[in-house]
């Protein structure tokens, strides 16, 4: 069911109690994480943190907890799931579910006991209505008990989901019409996988603005949702900073202050040179198309348009002269509208850290991702989320400098992969979407085992694509990509994502389609990721999987 007073149906009930917290491997949530842990410390609430990856971990952190928690709090996991039918815990567990994975399980909405869902409601969630999906076990006999049910009822018991009931037992055709028609209701609205707002919106502070620019960062959700969304949280900004320009201190060198303002969407560009964030930057390099000779061309000629010494250029931002850099939005925005870049600057929010420390919400959120899913050292999945929550705290910008380090190292890799896979003709059409495979010994390809690198990578590629095709169907078709996931365990990671286009919704059909292509060919595939679109595949089905997908889908 969902809460509506989150203060008093979930704060309060959990602030006397042990508190078992439940992490998804994402920027978002961690974000989430920090601002409980936070409100935790100050109420001493008692809590354990366990970090998932997915379905599996969430199922074995379960087992392993469920005899001394009663209280589960679910971070951007579990929403999209029978949760009770998954992990069958005992009667008197609950669980508080926070995450933007969409469409939320129906039978989660409908439960009134265990299930409560801190999901803000004035999403379009299209959630069925109760008597369009759960029925009386008695109907399935003809009888008329008389009694209607009510909105809101607990799915158990003497109800069950439409689809759990066979046809054989309902003699009467109408009952059988119903039973598909309630089916094909289901199917429509659990067909499409999509995100919902941030988790973090309703607070003010600088997690819920890194939470909701993640969103942003892998595309997660549309461009006017983010416009939205930032608007809305722009406007607590706002009156929290009108509030605090009197005080004494408010610019001491201690203070942490959080600024609207619109910025480049050149990523990382105040902790690199300008040069290399054009280079790196998927807007910048998509447009100028830099994987091409014209490209690289068209780049010399916007800088000198811009009138700035390549000496400058190159050297770091925070070398730069004064001067250039007072007036360097300016001029570029300037430039970019004569190269067609007419969106280079987007809302955003600073970070400022006394006088000396400024970090976009962007920059946090590429710094945080690249020490989550860091390949560098030989460490599990629980030490990098550590590491990665700890980048977030103002006392360890060490942390976050050295994730800043290796997002651009990641952001080089994503363009080189890029342009050789476009410049070698990777990507093939097969009908109904696009396909590329990174081959084992491709340079970084250990970096894209990463399920979040690898969506980046693949959503990058494909915005370069549909500018460097001239097929205009290409230039509709969503994109599957594969990489190797384990070479001795001789598995790959597939991703799929929909087409590029300013009108996307952002709504995903690969994880159904997915488990249907599995299913057909009896593919070895494990669905362990909270997002569905993102499979492991043994790597001797490949061929197999990918013709049913190919079947499936034309």
């Amino acid at each position: 069911m969902f809460i509506t007073d989150i203060r008093k149906d979930f704060y309060e009930v959990v602030a006397n109690q042990r508190v078992a917290l439940l992490v998804a491997s994402d920027i978002d949530a961690l974000c989430a994480c920090k601002i409980l842990q936070v409100l935790f410390h100050c109420d001493q609430v008692q809590y354990t943190l366990v970090p998932v990856t997915g379905w599996q971990d969430l199922s074995t952190a379960f087992l392993e907890h469920k005899e001394q928690f009663r209280y589960f709090v679910l971070i951007n996991c579990g929403a999209n799931v029978d949760l009770l039918e998954m992990l069958q815990p005992d009667d008197d567990s609950v669980f508080f579910i926070c995450d933007t994975h969409r469409p939320v399980d129906v039978v989660n909405v409908y439960n009134d006991s265990q299930i409560k869902l801190l999901i803000k409601q004035d999403d379009d969630l299209g959630v069925p209505s109760y008597d369009d999906i759960f029925r009386d076990e008695d109907e399935g006999e003809g009888s008329d008990s008389g009694n209607e049910s009510e909105e809101g009822s607990e799915p158990s018991g003497k109800r069950r989901r439409f689809d759990e009931v066979l046809v054989v037992f309902f003699p009467d055709l109408t009952l059988i019409f119903s039973f598909f028609l309630r089916r094909e209701i289901l199917f429509d609205y659990e067909q499409y996988e999509y995100h919902g707002t941030s988790v973090n919106v309703d607070f003010l502070c600088r997690w819920a603005v890194i939470g909701l620019t993640d969103q942003w960062v892998h595309d997660k959700i549309t461009h006017m949702k983010y416009v939205t969304d930032i608007a809305t949280m722009q406007r607590h900004v706002s009156r929290h900073n009108h509030r605090n320009e009197d005080e004494e201190n408010s610019l001491s060198i201690d203070c942490m202050r959080i600024s609207f303002e619109y910025d480049l969407r050149l990523t990382l560009y105040q902790h690199w040179s300008l040069y290399e964030s054009i280079c790196n930057s998927c807007y910048t390099s998509c447009n100028f198309k830099l994987w091409t000779l014209n490209g690289q061309k068209k780049l010399q000629e916007f800088l000198a348009d811009m009138g700035l010494p390549l000496k400058q250029v190159r050297q770091k931002f925070h070398s730069m002269d004064m001067s250039i850099k007072e007036n360097l939005r300016d001029v570029i925005e300037e430039s970019s509208n004569k190269y067609g870049m007419k969106d280079i600057r987007i809302q955003t929010f600073g970070v400022h850290f006394g006088f000396k420390n400024r970090f976009l919400a962007s920059d946090m959120v590429h710094a945080t991702t690249a020490l989550l899913e860091s390949t560098e050292k030989d460490e599990s999945a629980s030490d990098n989320f550590i590491k990665a929550l700890d980048s977030l705290s103002r006392s360890n910008l060490d942390r976050l400098h050295s994730g800043i380090d290796l997002a651009k190292k990641k952001l080089m890799a994503i363009q080189q992969t890029v342009a050789s896979c476009i410049c070698t003709n990777l990507i093939v059409s097969q009908g109904p979407f696009l396909y590329c495979y990174l081959m084992e010994g491709t340079p970084d390809v250990k970096l894209f085992s990463k399920p979040m690198a690898l969506t980046l990578l693949c959503k990058y590629l494909l915005k370069a694509f549909v500018q460097s095709t001239r097929n205009k169907r290409c230039k509709l078709l969503p994109l599957v990509m594969a990489a190797p996931k384990d070479v001795e365990k001789g598995s790959v990671i597939v991703v799929g994502i929909p087409p590029e286009s300013e009108t996307s919704d952002k709504k995903n059909f690969f994880g159904r389609a997915f488990e249907k292509a599995a299913e057909s060919t009896s593919s070895r595939t494990l669905h362990d990721n909270f997002d569905t679109s993102i499979i492991t595949l043994k790597t001797e089905d490949r061929s197999k999987f990918l013709d049913a997908l190919i079947t499936l889908l034309s």
